[in-house]
């Protein structure tokens, strides 16, 4: 990466404890040099630096509208992530501050995709109350065999088909699935071939039909509760619902109700909201769940290129260039 062309900048980088915090932001100033780098753990720990800062890089951290008002020279906000949830939009398109992600870098696709099929066959295959049986001495095969099922053959309906709904959908073809999906705008023609001749759809018609069902959606107003008992009603009683984009996508308590009623077969979950999930949470103690820890954009490899495609934004940016994954 080269000098921003404006040195005196003032760089604030937001790094959680659950990312890493100010031990994992330590190597950033490094890497935008000529500029100043203050690391927090929280966007409000450092008062004067919040005050100072052109550029404020968060990873997850809230943004609020009282951290933009108390940073008069704030001129660009980077989420190291593809959400942007977590930062008050309307605050900071009040004064024409752009708030970015990383989504055209594909940084979380891979390990994305790969956690939400380690979710479906986890599922598929009844992993959990098979590991949790044989634990308690249990050989559970004559229980679970009549719930234990296939990838091949089944559909896989994908709320959402951008980099990471792709990348979903590429791995899907490996396992004969076919492919719908739903969104505002359909995909170009080619890429719906690529991706074995993929389907749009409605997403009434996408849930009532899929086995498996994968959201990819960004939160926003629209998509808060996407998935609400009124759709999951639609879900066959045999489908899988699979969420690793957003928590607030999903009612939790109507999903709650979903997998305890039967209704629908099992439901695999890595987002959650808020994160970390209360101890109040029904969803924890639903049957047929397969639960992780947002771990979907986090292996080792995956955070090096998250910070890597934010940062590289933010420099391009104080080098003059315009800024991308700028969000609606």
């Amino acid at each position: 990466m080269t000098a921003p062309a404006d040195a005196a900048k003032h760089i604030l980088a937001v790094v959680p404890p659950h990312m890493g915090g100010r031990a994992a932001g330590a190597a950033l100033a490094g890497l935008v040099p000529g500029a100043r780098v203050t690391v927090v753990e929280a966007t409000d720990e450092d008062p004067a630096a919040l005050r100072e800062a052109h550029v404020v890089i968060t990873g997850l951290g809230p943004v609020t509208a009282d951290h933009i008002a108390a940073a008069p020279s704030l001129e660009l906000v980077q989420c190291a992530s593809h959400g942007y949830d977590y930062v008050d939009k309307d605050a900071a398109r009040a004064r024409a501050i752009p708030v970015c992600n990383i989504g055209s870098s594909g940084a979380e696709k891979q390990n994305v995709a790969e956690q939400v099929f380690a979710l479906m066959l986890a599922l598929a295959k009844q992993l959990v109350p098979a590991h949790t049986a044989l634990v308690d001495a249990d050989w559970a095969l004559p229980r679970l065999q009549q719930s234990i099922t296939e990838l091949s053959g089944k559909t896989l309906g994908i709320v959402g088909l951008g980099h990471i709904g792709q990348e979903v959908a590429r791995r899907a073809l490996a396992f004969d699935m076919t492919i719908l999906y739903t969104g505002p705008r359909r995909v170009a023609p080619e890429t719906e071939a690529l991706l074995g001749d993929a389907q749009h759809v409605p997403l009434e018609d996408l849930l009532r039909t899929s086995d498996y069902i994968s959201l990819h959606a960004p939160l926003t107003d629209e998509t808060r509760h996407l998935i609400n008992a009124e759709r999951l009603a639609l879900l066959k009683p045999t489908s899988f619902l699979v969420n690793t984009a957003r928590g607030a996508l999903v009612d939790q308590d109507a999903l709650a109700d979903a997998l305890t009623s039967g209704t629908l077969a099992g439901a695999g979950i890595d987002v959650f909201d808020p994160e970390p999930p209360t101890a109040a949470l029904r969803l924890l103690k639903a049957p047929n769940v397969v639960l992780s820890p947002h771990v979907g954009g986090v292996t080792r490899e995956t955070l090096v290129r998250i910070a890597l495609a934010a940062l590289q934004n933010v420099v391009d940016y104080l080098d003059g260039k315009p800024p991308r994954d700028v969000t609606p």
